[in-house]
């Protein structure tokens, strides 16, 4: 165990110079050279069944909060409804029958909850299993990597209060350490075992208060987990992570030379995938920390992510 957590630790150091990202050694893939699904490989009617032994009392929260033009959005992102005019046609027969349609303009894979795909961030030129930026670019969508490949997860999740944990909600620039999740575990009735290969991990941090409210302050600096937590939990073999904030990640970064290099982690090195802008914030409310998650990314071709409407099953 000491050995373990040992080369953990010195893992986690390298990334936290950044030199490791200079290296090519983190492909091919463990799933295969050709492997294009990431850690939803680890999806399995075993998993399944498992998360389903969560479902205690059937009731079921939604972890996406309303898309609107309200929302916060990331750099230059847009979020643009509009209706076709009115009545879309009609009427129609004898039963004067008329319809409605939208029609949308938005980023949709890269606005409000979110759910990132492998083709959504990079290390220089090499995306996840070492395919290059040329091998998947096109202007229709990615011609590799698409959210399209991604299987279904049906899984357990589990939820890291860290404001129950914390006692209060946390501050922009905090960074959560393992000691952290540890604790927030203990304070839940869980240890670190109680996160396990296939699982999801939703960390709640508080950070809805400026959801709307105050969209310049959410898209600011956010408290989050750093490369020391991403290198532990993907060396638990997780599918995803995810939480209330925009980035995951703690933002800044503690190294000042460092931009994203968790999403960078998980995406690109592992195939670890991430939940944005997720609604946290109802499953600490229920005090529900162990739950089935279930999510079918939108299968748009060439996708770099997904609209994030998971469901927590418990």
């Amino acid at each position: 165990m000491l050995k373990r957590f040992t080369a953990v630790a010195a893992g986690a150091a390298l990334l936290l110079s950044g030199a490791a990202f200079a290296k090519d050694d983190w492909y091919p893939s463990k799933h295969g050279k050709d492997d294009q699904a990431g850690q939803s490989n680890l999806m399995t009617p075993d998993r399944v069944k498992a998360a389903m032994a969560l479902i205690k009392q059937g009731k079921v929260i939604s972890l996406a909060r309303t898309y609107s033009d309200k929302m916060p959005l990331f750099g230059h992102r847009t979020f643009a409804t509009r209706g076709t005019n009115g009545l879309s046609g009609g009427p129609l027969a004898d039963n004067k029958v008329v319809w409605m349609d939208d029609f949308l303009a938005t980023e949709i894979a890269q606005v409000g909850t979110q759910f990132d795909g492998l083709g959504h961030i990079g290390i220089g030129d090499k995306f996840y299993n070492g395919i290059t930026g040329k091998e998947i670019f096109s202007p229709t969508g990615l011609k590799k990597l698409g959210i399209e490949h991604i299987k279904p997860f049906f899984t357990k999740g589990v939820l890291v209060d860290m404001v129950a944990y914390k006692g209060a909600p946390m501050d922009g620039g905090k960074v959560i350490s393992v000691a952290d999740v540890v604790g927030a575990l203990k304070k839940q009735g869980m240890s670190a075992d109680d996160i396990g290969k296939g699982d999801v991990v939703m960390f709640h941090t508080g950070w809805v208060r400026y959801w709307i409210k105050d969209n310049k302050k959410y898209n600011g600096a956010v408290p989050g987990i750093g490369l020391e937590v991403g290198k532990w939990l993907t060396a638990k073999g997780i599918v995803i992570v995810g939480s209330d904030t925009w980035p995951v990640e703690v933002v800044p970064n503690p190294n000042p030379k460092l931009a994203f290099p968790v999403h960078q982690h998980l995406l690109a090195w592992n195939g670890t995938f991430i939940h944005e802008h997720a609604a946290t914030e109802l499953l600490a409310a229920a005090k529900v920390y162990k739950f089935a998650y279930i999510f079918n990314p939108l299968a748009i071709k060439g996708s770099t992510g997904s609209p994030g409407n998971a469901l927590a099953v418990y």
